[in-house]
């Protein structure tokens, strides 16, 4: 059973194995926690990524903004997307790679794997 046919045909045309950084582990978990259909139950990229808690809980008074912090918690999907985001920094010669380094040089690398990892850039 060749998993890209699979992978291709269960998410309806969308090639998920042809993004960076994205492995066949990475493609199962994505099958086995979401499901088919599972990406339309979310109306945007920001909702999938908050309800992955990758997304920050911005927590606003008055117009000033309190608390900027990543909710605390984890799924297995969440950890599969921050070890793809780990992989596309260890690439050389891709935009994505770049963007990482640039982030991981002014924030630090665990702001650039949440930042990469989030499902928004996906």
């Amino acid at each position: 059973m060749d998993l890209n046919i699979v992978a291709y045909q269960y998410f309806d045309g969308v090639d998920l194995p042809a993004i960076l950084g994205v492995s066949h582990a990475t493609v199962l978990t994505i099958m086995s926690e979401i499901g088919k259909g599972g990406f339309d139950k979310f109306p945007t990229a920001q909702h999938f990524a908050s309800w992955l808690k990758l997304a920050p809980n911005n927590k606003i008074s008055g117009g000033r903004v309190l608390s900027h912090r990543i909710p605390q918690g984890s799924n297995r999907l969440k950890i599969a997307l921050r070890y793809a985001a780990n992989a596309v920094g260890n690439l050389k010669d891709s935009d994505l790679g770049k963007f990482f380094k640039k982030i991981a040089f002014k924030k630090g690398r665990q702001t650039a794997i949440n930042a990469i990892g989030s499902p928004v850039w996906i």
